[in-house]
This record gives structure tokens, sequence and C-alpha cells, in this order.
């Protein structure tokens, strides 16, 4: 389970896609809204004491010093998170699927009548079956999740190349 030592993470709308892959490993990773503006973004960082994930220059240069961030000059989602594992020492496999993809919460174990709306065919596989109490949606074990998994362990296991390097 996270520790209180781990980043909480704030990335700005162009980095969506790393920020769902974060939450898949399980931090607290809050995402910017489209078109949002910068002093907000900047005032919620300082305010939940998040890191400010950004690839805009200009954002990055309007933070000062009581707003951590990193800012990532690579394209593509592979060398993203290469960048930033190197900035913050992430754990791609620290906690999997124990975060909300869409809305960031926690997710707890899925009661039986969440079960219940599982695809019939997904229903016995071995779980864990995980729901979100925000939005309602149930995870489950399913071949996306190997394919996730595979991918995370696959970034785990080139920062550890990096460091070992």
């Amino acid at each position: 389970m996270p520790s209180s030592r781990e980043p909480r993470l704030f990335c700005d709308a162009m980095l969506a896609g790393l920020a769902r892959w974060l939450r898949a490993a399980g931090y607290d990773t809050a995402l910017a809204p489209t078109a949002s503006d910068d002093r907000l973004m900047l005032a919620a960082c300082r305010a939940e004491a998040r890191v400010l994930v950004t690839r805009d220059r200009h954002l990055a240069a309007h933070a000062d010093e009581s707003v951590r961030l990193v800012l990532l000059d690579v394209d593509g989602l592979d060398a993203q998170a290469a960048q930033l594992t190197a900035a913050l020492s992430i754990d791609w496999v620290r906690a999997p699927f124990t975060r909300c993809l869409l809305d960031n919460t926690p997710l707890h174990p899925a009661t039986p009548d969440e079960r219940a709306r599982v695809p019939p065919r997904a229903r016995d596989l071995p779980g864990p079956f995980r729901a979100c109490p925000c939005c309602g949606r149930v995870y489950w074990p399913g071949s996306h999740v190997r394919r996730m998994l595979s991918r995370l362990q696959q970034w785990q296991a080139r920062a550890r190349l990096a460091r070992d390097t």
C-alpha cells in the first residue's frame, strides 16, 4: 500500500495518458481539465502539496519555489514514463489497480451487488474485483489488466536497469 512519502501528482491536460498510467500504478494523480488556467493549476498544486508534471514550458516558468515540478521534454508515453521515473523514482508496480483510472479515487473491494455488474464471463475470474465509490465503475482482472500490468512491469524493469548502469 502507498506510503505518505510518495508524491501526490498533478498532470496538465497534455499528459492525460500518463496520468491514467500513474493512477494504474496506484499514484494519487490529479489531472487538469483541458484549457485550465495556469494560476489555478499552480494554486491547486500548492494547496494540495502536489508535484506538477507538465510539458508546458510557459506553465513551468510561472511556477515559483513553492511548487515542485517536473518538466517533461520528451515525446511518447514510454519516454515520458522513463523521464518521470528518473525525476521522482516512480515505482510502477507499487500498488497497481488500486485507484480509479477515471477520477483518481481509491478503490474498495467490490460488494456482491457491484460484482453482479461484471460481465458474466468475467465473474468467475479469481479477482480481485474492485469498485470506485465515486463513479461506481467496477474493475476486474481481465485481459486489459494483464496487458496494462505487463507494461507497468516493463517500465519498472527499465527503471531498474537504468539505476543499475
